[in-house]
């Protein structure tokens, strides 16, 4: 209860002048933040009345589609380059832009496998693949991805691998593979690991394998303007203990 009249008081200290009338608003947000994002947007519509629509996919394909005129009001994505591209196309309205949150990278396999792997230089993952694919985003655009192949390219062992890789359409397709034991092994972000009780991590790869896992906020540039309100919610300190839950780095 204590916690709950805390809540109420951030949301009257952001949203003094907000509207009586609720209002519907679309978040454009990385699959990696599914279950995170959605115990944050659920509180704030109890709290606030507001409907909040939220689409999931890889930040590459939601960033194409705000491209083309999708109708979003904020978009999250899980790296830098994505908001940097919206940004310099003038379809984020930059004063508005923040980082939110961090996160590692980690290598997965099935549940109860028992399958533990140190991610050293020249770690020989191809005999644990054995007949199997190595599942992850697709390196050529998804930010999981592009952070896997970075980090399997620092300790030497993309090329041993590469003709193996299953390619996802984002993390959470990946993440997938491994659950239903299609997959090995598979790259994802720490939050993924911990989101999905049918796999456990074999590894974590050394933090200077790879850039740092950014996810970067903004109002979409036709945002409506009340929009301003929810993403200030998801920087404030009532989202922040959803974050956290499930294992992200709040950098607010």
């Amino acid at each position: 209860m204590r916690w709950r009249w805390l809540l109420v008081g951030i949301l009257l200290t952001l949203f003094p002048l907000a509207p009586a009338q609720a209002g519907t608003f679309t978040i454009f947000a990385a699959a990696s933040l599914k279950n995170a994002l959605d115990a944050a947007v659920a509180t704030y519509e109890k709290e606030t009345g507001d409907t909040v629509r939220v689409s999931y996919a890889a930040s590459s394909a939601l960033a194409r589609q705000i491209e083309a005129g999708a109708p979003a009001d904020i978009f999250i994505s899980a790296d830098l380059k994505w908001m940097d591209e919206l940004q310099g196309k003038d379809l984020i309205q930059a004063p508005t832009r923040r980082n939110l949150l961090g996160n590692e990278l980690v290598l997965v396999a099935p549940v109860a496998s028992g399958t533990k792997i140190d991610l050293a230089p020249g770690v020989d993952l191809l005999s644990h693949l054995k007949n199997g694919p190595l599942a992850m985003a697709d390196p050529a655009a998804v930010p999981a991805g592009i952070y896997g192949k970075a980090a399997l390219t620092k300790l030497g062992v993309w090329a041993s691998v590469e003709a193996k890789v299953a390619r996802a359409a984002d993390v959470r397709a990946a993440l997938r593979l491994v659950a239903r034991g299609e997959a090995p092994l598979g790259i994802v972000y720490r939050t993924d690991a911990n989101a999905e009780p049918e796999v456990e991590v074999a590894g974590v790869f050394p933090s200077g394998s790879y850039p740092p896992v950014t996810y970067p906020a903004a109002l979409v540039a036709h945002a409506q303007a009340r929009a301003t309100y929810l993403l200030e919610f998801l920087a404030s300190p009532a989202a922040r203990p959803y974050f956290e839950k499930q294992g992200f780095k709040v950098l607010f």
